[in-house]
């Protein structure tokens, strides 16, 4: 029987929150909960940003400076001032009347001296320049940039103060964080984990989209000669996109097993769980760990976006908001999916989870949060624009929700079934993913399919933006509420919507409301994902009639300690009181610790041995 892959863990950091336990999707839900999620969810944030309460008690301001800066807002100058952004203005100029002089240390001048400059020593290190004719010089200035709006980690909150980042770039340092926990959530120690199963069956699929594209990444690389700076030896490997998975490797987890990262644009998350979904599933894998991080609130990478007319400009967003007479954008509903809307609003998050085959979870007690059956990805064929929407995401849509059917049924789908769109707030988004939903809605006989789009909330996080939607369906069974799309006052005129439960109110289901939540994903050149999330009491269900009663009767009594271990971590990371898991130069390997045989080889650390007694498929062919 396929092996079931099974989330056992998970964990990150998004404009909500921290990810674990639930605490990211409590935040978008918050006015719905009741008032100790509420306090537990206030006191989550108050950790991460640094807020001390008197007594423990946060009072009503903190309450409300944590809620203004969550979410979407205003970019903060801690990424950059939108409204002082420093660039170069390049500045032709004639010398009249002959001759122009300057004085300057010879130090700075340029390695090859213009043609129409004379060059005078004038002693103490010191020169006179004259300078003839035109010139050119890039002169230091600043300007207002058109996009002020993105959803930013909560104020306050700074992963690489967290450990020794040594000038790691934001994106990696939020993998440390993010990893770490996802790890601590797990409720197993590592250890015990690398113990029950070979050190080739543990999977790390992880990455970004865009590059590490700040000052500690290929940003500084690229742009360091014309600014006059430097590249650092860094620069270079830092920014590599797949340097999510190295640094889980190196640093969290010491794996040996697979890894890499497959790049799908905004489909990356996806891209990457379907690796370690197929592992599992073949029995190539037990443990998986997946996740995507991306930090694209830099100024240079937004531009490129501004350029294409993609992302949300401060002066269509007061386009939109004439009729209300605001003079100022509403930044905090920048994000408007299926709504008359001007672009999507950029965002940085880190989301990872774990995944184990079921029969592994079982053995060690994992807590079962879903399972995910499958992720479908299809391109869109031919093209006349490489941004323009294709057919692809009407065959990832379809097909998750029909392999869905066949384990659950009509019933379920048509009334227990919910739907993450990937709802960017494009005018382009509203029409085509509205129109591929809607038809899906219409051939498996949804009435009217519950759709949620947390972009409102948290903007658009590039390639861990499913992960971002994988997050709040685990968090739609432990509250069930469906997250409504709250920036929005009204339906687009030309969104189809006939089938569709399109509302910006929340929704409540019941926590075992709804059996299986559909992720959807259309990433920039038609990289479209969709996946299929079983919920918790569904998968309950199957690793009983699989396992049997006398198993799962030992699973559950195993499973307490884990809880237990794991709702310790998250009381210390309320407190504040956590740590990023970051070992460097901790018990590196050469090929002198490994022993080898034609039979096995022993990896210290592992309990078991990576086989060498393998049959290749093609073994009978000659």
């Amino acid at each position: 029987m396929t092996n079931i892959p099974v989330i056992v863990g998970f964990g990150g950091v998004n404009a909500a929150g921290r990810g674990s336990f639930h605490h990211a999707y409590n935040r978008l839900v918050l006015d719905k909960l009741d008032a100790a999620s509420q306090q537990k969810t206030y006191q989550s944030l108050a950790a991460l940003m640094q807020i001390d309460g008197v007594g423990g008690a946060l009072s009503t301001q903190q309450k409300q400076y944590i809620l203004d800066h969550t979410l979407i807002r205003q970019i903060e100058d801690s990424h950059f001032d939108p409204r002082h952004l420093p660039r170069n203005k390049r500045m032709p100029v004639s010398v009249t009347d002959g001759i122009a002089s300057m004085v300057a240390k010879a130090r700075d001048l340029p390695g090859v001296i213009p043609p129409n400059w004379t060059v005078a020593e004038l002693g103490e290190g010191k020169v006179r320049v004259d300078i003839r004719d035109d010139n050119e010089f890039l002169i230091p200035t600043e300007s207002l940039f058109p996009v002020q709006s993105a959803g930013q980690l909560p104020t306050g909150f700074d992963p690489g103060a967290l450990y020794p980042s040594r000038s790691h770039p934001r994106g990696l340092e939020m993998t440390v964080y993010a990893a770490s926990d996802a790890l601590g959530s797990l409720g197993i120690d590592w250890q015990q984990v690398c113990a029950s199963v070979a050190p080739d069956q543990i999977s790390v699929y992880a990455g970004c989209a865009m590059g590490q594209l700040d000052h500690n990444g290929h940003g500084n690389m690229l742009s360091a000669r014309f600014n006059g700076g430097r590249a650092s030896s860094r620069n270079c490997a830092f920014g590599l996109v797949e340097m999510a998975a190295d640094f889980i490797n190196a640093y969290v987890l010491g794996s040996v097993g697979n890894t890499g990262t497959a790049v799908g644009a905004c489909a990356s998350f996806l891209y990457n769980l379907r690796q370690g979904v197929q592992e599992i599933q073949s029995g190539k894998t037990r443990v998986a760990f997946i996740g995507s991080s991306e930090a694209p609130i830099v100024a240079d990478l937004m531009a490129g976006f501004v350029a294409m007319g993609a992302l949300a400009t401060d002066e269509d967003l007061l386009k939109l908001d004439a009729a209300e007479g605001r003079t100022t954008p509403d930044y905090r509903r920048a994000c408007r999916p299926f709504s008359d809307n001007c672009g999507f609003t950029i965002a940085e998050s880190a989301q990872y989870v774990v995944l184990f085959d079921d029969s592994l979870a079982v053995e060690l007690g994992a807590t079962v949060y879903g399972a995910v059956s499958d992720v479908l990805v299809n391109a869109d064929g031919h093209k006349k624009s490489i941004s323009a929407p294709g057919v692809g995401n009407y065959i990832t849509v379809a097909k998750a929700v029909a392999g869905a059917r066949s384990i659950l049924g009509d019933e379920a789908i048509r009334h227990r079934s919910m739907i993450h769109a990937h709802g960017t707030s494009t005018p382009q988004n509203r029409v085509s993913e509205s129109h591929i939903l809607n038809e899906t809605a219409k051939i498996f006989g949804i009435e009217k399919w519950p759709v949620a789009a947390i972009k409102a909330y948290l903007g658009h996080s590039m390639a861990p933006a499913s992960g971002d939607q994988l997050l709040s369906a685990l968090g739609l069974w432990s509250q069930g509420i469906i997250p409504g799309i709250n920036t929005i006052s009204h339906i687009a005129d030309n969104v189809h919507h006939s089938h569709l439960a399109l509302s910006n109110q929340h929704t409540e289901v019941g926590k075992e409301g709804i059996d299986v939540a559909f992720l959807n994903s259309k990433g920039f050149g038609g990289n479209n994902a969709s996946a299929a999330v079983l919920a918790p009491h569904i998968v309950e269900k199957m690793l009983a009639k699989k396992h049997g009663s006398q198993a799962m009767t030992a699973y559950r009594k195993n499973n307490e300690s884990v809880r237990e271990q794991a709702a310790a971590y998250d009381e210390l990371a309320i407190k504040g009181e956590t740590s990023p898991t970051y070992r460097f130069d901790h018990n590196v390997l050469g090929g002198d610790d490994l022993t080898i045989d034609e039979h096995q080889i022993k990896v210290p650390g592992y309990k078991q041995a990576i086989d060498l007694d393998i049959k290749s498929p093609y073994a009978d062919l000659l």
